[in-house]
């Protein structure tokens, strides 16, 4: 009697809430924003002829303000210099509020439906990491291929720049003169670096934060997720070089017969070698590595913060 009396007592502890899905996306965009002219020059390296990142970062500094770095002034009196290493961040951050926030959703749901928890293995993180990059590569297409063509427009020559004002100018462009279609360029080495990115990247992260609260060493704190998101980087980096210096390349090409990716992987073989699909690694890494770090400890610190708001509110 008493046991049953005791056992009526021990309360049942709530069901947590799942927290906003727009929360990945800002955490994302924040973090895009403060590595975005690192972002800058691994697609500028990947895209055109530059050789070294200083190359690169230098020509885009002495590039920079041309048409679309300042909307209203005339070409001569556009700023150059620092600026131009944020030239396309507009279309960064539309990137960043579609594939961002449609990836952690999904990769949240995918492991709902895997019934995989962070304590579940590799393998099962992974697949619901394949699973949010399947989806998330196709609802951030359009938007990628505006960050890497506005990224990339200064290192062409002037005639052939595509000169957006601005992410929803190249989008409107893109589809009034190229058509539809266009948002589509790209679509398959895109979902398949995503595929590759969330598998390995938000599969790995939670993997490592698990295996470090395990330790003696590590608590649930900014350290911890710190560390986890140091490794998870450097698996991304390695994991998705190939798919992304190939995304790059095809969706920055433009004109018929240009978009084929069968093609643009044959030319690249036959000039550069296979070695080609790791060019750029150096400041894909030094990019990824800060941003995957930044995206993490963001996102934790918000998550934080709505617990705190709805403690604060459930006292109320």
């Amino acid at each position: 009697m008493s046991a049953t009396a005791n056992a009526q007592t021990i309360p049942v502890p709530a069901k947590k809430k799942p927290y906003p899905q727009y929360l990945g996306g800002i955490a994302a965009s924040i973090a895009a924003c403060t590595t975005h002219p690192l972002d800058l020059t691994k697609v500028r390296l990947q895209a055109s002829g530059d050789t070294g990142m200083i190359q690169s970062l230098k020509k885009t500094v002495r590039t920079a303000g041309k048409p679309h770095g300042c909307l209203l002034q005339p070409v001569a009196n556009r700023p150059t210099g620092v600026r131009g290493l944020f030239d396309g961040v507009s279309a960064t951050l539309f990137r960043q509020m579609t594939y961002s926030m449609c990836r952690f959703w999904a990769y949240d749901e995918s492991k709902k439906l895997l019934k995989a928890g962070n304590n579940s293995s590799p393998w099962k993180l992974a697949l619901a990491g394949s699973m949010a990059g399947s989806i998330a590569g196709v609802v951030g297409n359009p938007g990628e291929i505006l960050m890497v063509r506005m990224q990339g427009d200064f290192a062409k020559p002037p005639e052939k720049r595509l000169n957006y004002k601005h992410c929803f100018d190249g989008l409107f462009r893109m589809i009034r003169e190229e058509g539809w279609s266009s948002l589509s360029r790209g679509v398959y080495p895109n979902v398949i670096r995503s595929v590759l990115m969330n598998a390995s990247q938000l599969a790995s992260y939670d993997y490592f934060k698990n295996m470090l609260l395990k330790t003696q060493y590590f608590k649930d704190n900014i350290f911890c997720h710190f560390t986890a998101s140091l490794f998870a980087g450097t698996v991304a980096t390695t994991v998705c070089s190939p798919a992304d210096v190939l995304k790059s390349r095809v969706m920055n090409a433009s004109g018929p017969g240009s978009s084929s990716t069968l093609a643009v992987l044959r030319n690249s073989f036959k000039n550069e070698g296979p070695m080609f699909m790791f060019k750029g690694w150096i400041p894909a890494w030094t990019r990824l590595q800060p941003t995957t770090i930044l995206i993490f400890l963001t996102l934790e610190q918000l998550k934080n913060l709505t617990d705190v708001v709805r403690n604060y509110r459930g006292t109320q």
